[in-house]
Protein backbone atom coordinates (compact mmCIF):
# COMPACT_ATOMS: atom_id res chain seq x y z
CA UNK A 1 0.00 0.00 0.00
CA UNK A 2 1.81 3.36 -0.71
CA UNK A 3 2.01 6.16 1.60
CA UNK A 4 -0.74 8.74 2.39
CA UNK A 5 0.53 12.22 0.90
CA UNK A 6 0.66 16.20 1.76
CA UNK A 7 -0.09 18.42 -0.07
CA UNK A 8 2.70 21.22 1.51
CA UNK A 9 1.92 24.93 0.19
CA UNK A 10 4.14 28.24 0.28
CA UNK A 11 2.61 31.40 -0.85
CA UNK A 12 4.94 34.38 -0.79
CA UNK A 13 5.07 37.85 -2.42
CA UNK A 14 7.85 36.83 -5.10
CA UNK A 15 6.70 32.85 -5.68
CA UNK A 16 4.45 30.48 -4.62
CA UNK A 17 5.14 26.60 -4.77
CA UNK A 18 3.06 22.92 -3.93
CA UNK A 19 4.75 20.25 -3.16
CA UNK A 20 3.28 16.82 -2.90
CA UNK A 21 5.22 15.43 0.56
CA UNK A 22 5.38 11.85 2.12
CA UNK A 23 5.14 11.58 5.92
CA UNK A 24 9.13 11.54 6.32
CA UNK A 25 8.95 15.19 4.65
CA UNK A 26 10.31 13.33 1.35
CA UNK A 27 9.17 15.44 -1.66
CA UNK A 28 8.19 13.48 -4.37
CA UNK A 29 6.23 15.96 -7.14
CA UNK A 30 6.68 19.97 -7.12
CA UNK A 31 5.32 22.81 -8.53
CA UNK A 32 6.54 26.32 -8.66
CA UNK A 33 5.10 29.89 -9.78
CA UNK A 34 5.88 33.53 -10.04
CA UNK A 35 2.85 35.72 -7.96
CA UNK A 36 1.84 38.55 -9.72
CA UNK A 37 1.32 41.10 -7.45
CA UNK A 38 -1.14 42.77 -8.96
CA UNK A 39 -3.81 39.79 -9.52
CA UNK A 40 -3.79 39.75 -5.64
CA UNK A 41 -5.40 37.29 -3.78
CA UNK A 42 -8.24 36.14 -5.88
CA UNK A 43 -5.58 35.30 -8.67
CA UNK A 44 -3.31 33.43 -6.28
CA UNK A 45 -6.46 31.64 -4.63
CA UNK A 46 -6.71 30.81 -8.57
CA UNK A 47 -3.58 29.75 -9.49
CA UNK A 48 -2.70 27.31 -6.17
CA UNK A 49 -6.59 25.56 -6.52
CA UNK A 50 -5.51 24.66 -10.01
CA UNK A 51 -2.38 23.11 -9.67
CA UNK A 52 -3.33 21.63 -6.42
CA UNK A 53 -6.07 19.63 -8.52
CA UNK A 54 -3.46 19.00 -10.91
CA UNK A 55 -1.24 17.76 -8.16
CA UNK A 56 -4.28 15.58 -6.10
CA UNK A 57 -5.28 14.35 -9.62
CA UNK A 58 -1.43 13.27 -10.71
CA UNK A 59 -1.23 11.38 -6.80
CA UNK A 60 -3.78 9.29 -7.55
CA UNK A 61 -6.17 9.87 -4.21
CA UNK A 62 -3.21 9.69 -1.71
CA UNK A 63 -3.51 13.27 -0.65
CA UNK A 64 -4.54 13.40 2.75
CA UNK A 65 -4.08 16.86 4.03
CA UNK A 66 -3.35 20.62 2.81
CA UNK A 67 -0.44 22.68 4.70
CA UNK A 68 -0.09 26.24 3.68
CA UNK A 69 2.53 28.61 4.52
CA UNK A 70 1.05 32.01 4.66
CA UNK A 71 3.95 35.24 4.31
CA UNK A 72 2.39 37.35 6.48
CA UNK A 73 0.40 37.78 9.67
CA UNK A 74 -1.89 34.39 10.17
CA UNK A 75 -4.34 34.35 13.21
CA UNK A 76 -3.70 30.49 13.84
CA UNK A 77 -6.80 29.61 16.02
CA UNK A 78 -8.78 31.50 14.09
CA UNK A 79 -7.30 29.87 10.46
CA UNK A 80 -7.63 33.02 8.84
CA UNK A 81 -4.94 35.00 7.15
CA UNK A 82 -4.86 38.66 8.70
CA UNK A 83 -3.04 40.87 6.01
CA UNK A 84 -0.28 40.90 3.28
CA UNK A 85 2.28 43.25 3.18
CA UNK A 86 3.26 42.32 -0.50
CA UNK A 87 -0.11 41.54 -2.30
CA UNK A 88 -3.75 42.91 -1.91
CA UNK A 89 -6.71 41.04 -1.38
CA UNK A 90 -5.72 38.63 1.75
CA UNK A 91 -7.44 40.73 4.33
CA UNK A 92 -9.08 38.57 7.46
CA UNK A 93 -9.26 35.88 4.91
CA UNK A 94 -10.85 32.35 5.76
CA UNK A 95 -8.22 30.59 3.79
CA UNK A 96 -8.06 26.81 4.99
CA UNK A 97 -11.85 27.00 4.85
CA UNK A 98 -12.05 28.20 1.36
CA UNK A 99 -9.19 25.23 0.34
CA UNK A 100 -11.32 22.78 2.60
CA UNK A 101 -14.59 23.83 0.48
CA UNK A 102 -12.83 23.72 -2.94
CA UNK A 103 -10.61 20.89 -2.57
CA UNK A 104 -12.54 18.29 -0.06
CA UNK A 105 -9.28 17.94 1.89
CA UNK A 106 -8.40 19.07 5.22
CA UNK A 107 -6.42 21.97 5.25
CA UNK A 108 -4.44 24.22 7.88
CA UNK A 109 -2.44 27.52 7.69
CA UNK A 110 0.12 28.57 9.61
CA UNK A 111 2.47 31.86 8.77
CA UNK A 112 5.61 31.04 6.75
CA UNK A 113 8.29 31.05 9.11
CA UNK A 114 6.85 29.41 11.66
CA UNK A 115 5.82 26.96 9.17
CA UNK A 116 10.28 27.08 8.32
CA UNK A 117 11.25 26.68 11.66
CA UNK A 118 8.67 23.71 12.18
CA UNK A 119 9.94 22.20 9.29
CA UNK A 120 13.45 22.91 10.27
CA UNK A 121 12.68 21.55 13.87
CA UNK A 122 11.57 18.15 12.73
CA UNK A 123 13.97 17.57 9.50
CA UNK A 124 16.99 19.94 9.78
CA UNK A 125 19.47 21.11 11.86
CA UNK A 126 17.01 21.82 14.64
CA UNK A 127 16.23 18.25 15.50
CA UNK A 128 17.16 17.02 18.93
CA UNK A 129 17.06 20.07 20.49
CA UNK A 130 14.12 21.59 22.84
CA UNK A 131 14.41 25.60 21.95
CA UNK A 132 15.19 27.03 18.31
CA UNK A 133 15.41 30.25 16.59
CA UNK A 134 14.60 30.70 12.82
CA UNK A 135 15.31 33.51 10.62
CA UNK A 136 14.05 33.55 7.16
CA UNK A 137 15.52 35.77 4.88
CA UNK A 138 13.67 36.40 1.65
CA UNK A 139 10.95 39.30 -0.09
CA UNK A 140 10.76 40.14 3.57
CA UNK A 141 13.12 39.09 6.89
CA UNK A 142 10.70 36.91 9.12
CA UNK A 143 11.44 33.92 11.79
CA UNK A 144 9.74 31.45 14.25
CA UNK A 145 10.44 30.09 18.05
CA UNK A 146 10.40 26.61 18.36
CA UNK A 147 9.82 26.58 22.49
CA UNK A 148 10.01 22.56 23.65
CA UNK A 149 8.80 21.08 20.63
CA UNK A 150 6.01 23.69 20.26
CA UNK A 151 5.57 26.61 17.66
CA UNK A 152 5.69 29.92 19.67
CA UNK A 153 3.34 32.44 18.86
CA UNK A 154 3.09 35.19 21.67
CA UNK A 155 0.50 36.89 22.86
CA UNK A 156 -0.52 38.41 19.44
CA UNK A 157 0.66 35.51 16.76
CA UNK A 158 3.71 37.58 15.70
CA UNK A 159 6.65 36.35 18.37
CA UNK A 160 8.94 35.65 15.94
CA UNK A 161 8.31 38.43 13.17
CA UNK A 162 11.70 40.01 13.61
CA UNK A 163 11.52 41.70 10.55
CA UNK A 164 8.93 43.89 11.94
CA UNK A 165 11.03 45.26 15.09
CA UNK A 166 12.54 49.16 14.57
CA UNK A 167 16.28 49.71 14.03
CA UNK A 168 16.45 52.67 13.04
CA UNK A 169 14.39 55.70 14.73
CA UNK A 170 12.63 57.41 11.71
CA UNK A 171 14.03 55.31 9.35
CA UNK A 172 12.25 54.37 5.69
CA UNK A 173 8.82 53.56 5.94
CA UNK A 174 7.88 49.98 6.01
CA UNK A 175 5.15 48.52 3.57
CA UNK A 176 3.27 47.98 6.98
CA UNK A 177 3.29 51.52 7.57
CA UNK A 178 5.46 51.97 10.75
CA UNK A 179 9.17 53.16 9.80
CA UNK A 180 13.02 52.37 10.46
CA UNK A 181 11.99 47.60 10.74
CA UNK A 182 14.48 45.59 10.21
CA UNK A 183 12.48 44.63 7.23
CA UNK A 184 12.01 47.79 5.21
CA UNK A 185 16.02 48.86 5.95
CA UNK A 186 17.24 45.63 4.78
CA UNK A 187 15.75 46.92 1.30
CA UNK A 188 16.65 50.28 1.84
CA UNK A 189 19.26 52.14 -0.52
CA UNK A 190 22.41 53.61 1.13
CA UNK A 191 21.34 57.10 0.97
CA UNK A 192 18.18 56.25 2.31
CA UNK A 193 19.85 54.77 5.35
CA UNK A 194 22.51 57.81 5.28
CA UNK A 195 19.85 60.42 5.45
CA UNK A 196 18.78 59.36 9.02
CA UNK A 197 22.33 58.79 10.45
CA UNK A 198 22.74 61.58 13.49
Amino acid sequence: MKKPLVLAVDIGGTQFSLALAEPDGRVVRRSVGATDRTGGAQWMIASLLEKARGLIKASCGRVKAYGIGFGGPVDFAGQRVLSSTHVAGWEDLGLSTLIEQELHIPAIVENDANVGALGEYVFGAGQGSRYMVYYTISTGIGGGIIIDGQIYRGGDGNAGEFGHGPILVDGPLCDCGNRGFWNRCARASPSEIESKRP
